[in-house]
């Protein structure tokens, strides 16, 4: 069996003979962000995840590696253009693509990252190609439908908690579950396991996004990779904001409107009465109590698929890590 780290230097290793034959590509406007997204680094847990999964029927992941290339390669896509959605100006403590090359060529490029994703899709030597290429594309849609339903969120003034898990389960989770599903059908397990490995990656990718939002507002900026208070700043509706919304007494909710609602304030004073806010309402307990229920509840998935608990010891370690995230 594979440790993570041992899978995360692979995965890299990958990357990085990925990467370096785009760089001799032409037009190099095109595929120079390509490259400065990829080589950026980062956790590699989607293809990480979908190595251990197929690490838990079989130990030759060379087979499994152009999925797990298109996968990542599919996940910094979408990060790309999230960014320039988000007018985010940091990504693992650089400027993001867009900042760097122009918002034009940062576009163009995303684009042109997904359909290198399919293209690596189809060196897959799999009886199952047909079945994976569906789960991708069926997730790729869900997570276009995810970003849209974010962005409807910020034109409302009131989000559900219930809505606001559907749209990160669509944003975020799914990729973590495909990833699951797809090694264990690229390893030819039951489906009854390709199934559980799915359900496992949604709890644990609705655990990852929240303690996203949570970092975002209480992490440290050197370790998070991103500026903290960005959420606030753009009035983005994360798990803090939704629960502060419906939890404020009228006082502190009024007051919590105006931050939102200021169209000339200064940014270091929003954060801080924000947060400020976030801890009265007891905002951040709250949502440590819901990261920790989707851990357990992807942990107890884990335990109730069949195989040896040597087995799934690799893909359990990686899943405590995850959720222990400097903040």
């Amino acid at each position: 069996m594979f440790k993570s780290e041992e899978l995360l230097d692979i995965v890299n290793d990958e990357v990085r003979i990925h990467s370096e034959k785009l760089k001799n590509r032409q037009p190099a406007g095109l595929y120079l962000p390509v490259d400065y997204m990829l080589e950026m680094g980062g956790k590699r847990l989607r293809p990480v995840l979908l190595l251990h999964s197929y690490n838990l029927f079989s130990d030759n992941i060379a087979k499994a590696m152009p999925v797990a290339l298109a996968i990542e390669v599919f996940h910094n896509f979408t990060l790309l253009h999230d960014d320039i959605m988000d007018k985010a100006e940091m990504r693992r403590n650089r400027p993001t693509a867009h900042k760097k090359y122009g918002e034009n060529s940062a576009i163009l490029s995303g684009d042109v990252m997904a359909f290198l994703s399919y293209g690596l899709l189809m060196e897959c030597d799999s009886e199952r190609i047909i079945d994976i290429i569906r789960l991708f594309t069926k997730t790729a849609i869900e997570i276009c439908e995810g970003q849209q339903l974010d962005m409807d969120f910020e034109n409302r003034s009131g989000v559900a908690e219930k809505e606001y898990i559907e749209m990160i389960r669509l944003k975020t989770a799914v990729l973590l579950a495909c990833s699951l599903k797809t090694g264990a059908m690229l390893a030819g397990a039951p489906d009854k396991i390709a199934e559980q490995l799915y359900e496992l990656g949604i709890n644990l990718g609705l655990a990852f996004q929240l303690q996203d939002d949570l970092l975002d507002t209480f992490g440290n900026q050197e370790t998070f990779g991103k500026k903290i208070g960005g959420d606030i700043l753009a009035n983005k509706k994360t798990f803090l904001l939704v629960k502060a919304l419906e939890l404020a007494p009228a006082k502190v909710f009024k007051e919590l409107m105006c931050q939102i609602n200021s169209v000339s304030h200064i940014p270091e004073e929003k954060i801080k009465s924000v947060k400020e806010i976030f801890l009265q309402l007891n905002i951040r307990e709250i949502t440590e109590k819901k990261i920790d229920l989707y851990c357990r509840q992807s942990i107890n998935v884990l335990e109730k698929i069949e195989l040896s608990p040597n087995l799934k010891l690799p893909l359990e370690n990686l899943i405590n890590n995850m959720l222990k995230r400097n903040n």
